[in-house]
């Protein structure tokens, strides 16, 4: 699996290990990837990569990587592997096997699994069982009949006391013996009709009883074989966390449960421990190999809800990969975190408009709005500082931190209401200017793609129509230029990473925001600027136009 490199090169080694979860590939490691793409272009993995098809169903790409390493002869390679499985195997030449097999025929999952598919053919048997069906469908339906039958007869019982009191209200009084035996009949009348109704009630009630009774032995063989077959599962699936395990450059090992019980989630999410990384690091660290430089990339087509490009660099996933690489790189020494690094260090918050009642400023790229879990440093410390004696949350709404423009700021409590209330009616205008990586065909229209967090790699969203908020963009062209494409986004909702998702997925415009980091690819900053807002002042009543023009 270690495949070395052929030719000396000068190239200068890194003296850190990549930070995994932010990182500009070293150029040690570009040389890697150019190595293993050769392969990906010229090989047969029996998977469709879907680079040159237009029909996506069936086609996806796949996540690689790369570690370069040094093995104890001081030679200089490289090792390599792929998230998941690829074309349904777990094996393929010159790439690290996974940590824990679960394709392995000899292993216990794949006989265990043997059992579960048994249970479950056999609770399809139960619940596709025509006895069964049909004695499901005689106790809906009588128990429907049951129920009208009742109404039915309570409303005839009511109908015919209600003729019983017209009877006696009719009825002759001075001639009292047979009005006493008027009200005599009647009398008997009700008790024989009570009787009869609660005679055939406790009838119905018997048959709907044995129906129920029967049906239920039924349910609860299901019940059980169901229940049965959940134990299995979870028996299976916690064997499964715990026989992957995770070695460090310490030789210390831990299993997926070990590692995941000290997070938040305490279970491990689905899949954890098949992405590239972790096999990249247990292989070297099982073969004494020294980890010099680590890059991931995407291979193929985009997946429906994701914006991934081919070819494009990738950090680790936080959910699923950032507790077991926390615990395999324990002891190497990283390159700094940029995300500990205040990006703000050094830059102004120059102001645009104020009053006495609001101000807006134009906030920089690479710039907080509000204060992050490490770096307080933020659009709202800033003019908290300023203005002391400032009532209520101040900032009107927020940009992300990629983002430059402007930002309304209240002054005042019952100022904020008033903006805010502004905001949730949609009355407030707002306008982008974003520059764009690739050549946009129509001049104008929108984009309507629900979004949702992902959750095993926020702040990430996923393009998602189950369960994704609504959301709408409408977009404007500009001009188009060497490869690019200049527009105007008017956002009608305001949902995380909305125009960036909007822009770079394939259902949208298809051509990522220049120097997105996470749906395109890094640059100088990313070319989105919040360049107009209108909304109407609380105090003069008028309608105000802030103008602040893009710096690119």
């Amino acid at each position: 699996m270690f495949i070395p490199f052929q030719d000396g090169h000068s190239i200068e080694l890194p003296s850190k290990f990549t930070f995994p979860f932010y990182y500009s590939p070293h150029s040690i490691a570009l040389e890697a990837v150019r190595l293993l793409q050769l392969r990906l272009n010229t090989e047969d993995f029996h998977h469709d990569f879907g680079i040159n098809s237009i029909q996506r169903k069936g086609a996806i790409g796949k996540m690689f990587g790369v570690l370069v390493v040094e093995n104890q002869a001081g030679q200089l390679g490289y090792i390599a592997a792929f998230s998941g499985k690829l074309g349904n195997s777990n094996h393929h030449e010159g790439f690290v096997p996974p940590v824990y097999d679960l394709l392995d025929p000899t292993g216990f999952f794949r006989k265990e699994e043997i059992e579960v598919n048994d249970l479950t053919l056999e609770l399809n048997r139960f619940e596709q069982n025509g006895f069964y069906l049909q004695l499901k469908s005689q106790v809906e339906t009588y128990r429907k009949d049951f129920l009208l039958w009742i109404q039915e007869e309570k409303a005839l019982l009511k109908a015919h006391k209600k003729n019983r009191q017209v009877k006696r209200d009719a009825a002759n009084q001075d001639d009292l013996i047979t009005y006493h035996l008027l009200l005599e009949e009647l009398k008997e009348e009700s008790i024989h009709q009570q009787i009869q109704f609660k005679q055939q009630h406790y009838a119905k009630k018997e048959v709907l009883n044995q129906l129920e009774e029967s049906l239920q032995q039924l349910e609860n063989q299901i019940t059980a074989l169901r229940d049965k077959r959940a134990a299995m599962s979870a028996d299976i699936q916690r064997r499964i966390f715990q026989s992957y395990t995770f070695l460090n450059s310490t030789q210390e090992t831990k299993s997926l449960l070990d590692i995941f019980k000290e997070t938040p989630f305490k279970t491990p999410p689905a899949g954890a421990g098949e992405c590239a990384a972790p096999k990249l690091l247990q292989y070297a660290f099982l073969k004494q190999l020294k980890p010099i430089a680590l890059a991931e990339f995407w291979w193929g087509m985009s997946p429906d809800s994701e914006v991934k490009i081919h070819q494009e660099f990738y950090p680790a996933c936080r959910g699923k990969c950032e507790p077991i690489l926390s615990h395999m790189l324990k002891g190497i020494e990283m390159d700094v975190n940029p995300m500990s690094i205040n990006p703000a260090e050094g830059k102004e918050l120059p102001i645009i408009y104020e009053d006495d009642s609001l101000l807006v400023v134009n906030k920089p790229a690479e710039f907080l709005s509000v204060p992050g879990k490490t770096i307080t440093d933020s659009v709202q410390t800033r003019i908290q500082h300023k203005y002391p004696l400032a009532t209520g949350p101040l900032l009107v709404h927020r940009l992300d931190m990629s983002t430059s423009g402007i930002i309304l700021i209240a002054k005042k409590k019952d100022i904020h209401e008033s903006l805010q209330k502004q905001f949730l009616k949609r009355t407030v205008e707002k306008r982008y200017v974003a520059l764009l990586q690739g050549y946009v065909k129509s001049t104008q229209g929108e984009i309507q793609l629900p979004l949702r967090v992902d959750l095993e790699d926020r702040p990430r969203q996923l393009v998602c129509y189950e369960y994704g908020k609504h959301a709408l963009t409408k977009y404007e062209v500009l001009e188009r230029t060497k490869g690019h494409t200049r527009v105007y986004f008017y956002p009608h909702t305001g949902r995380t990473h909305q125009l960036r998702v909007h822009a770079a997925h394939v259902s949208g415009l298809n051509a990522p925001i220049i120097g997105d980091d996470l749906y395109g690819q890094k640059s100088d900053r990313l070319y989105l600027h919040a360049e107009y807002l209108s909304f109407w002042h609380p105090i003069t009543k008028e309608r105000m136009e802030i103008r602040c023009p893009a710096p690119f």
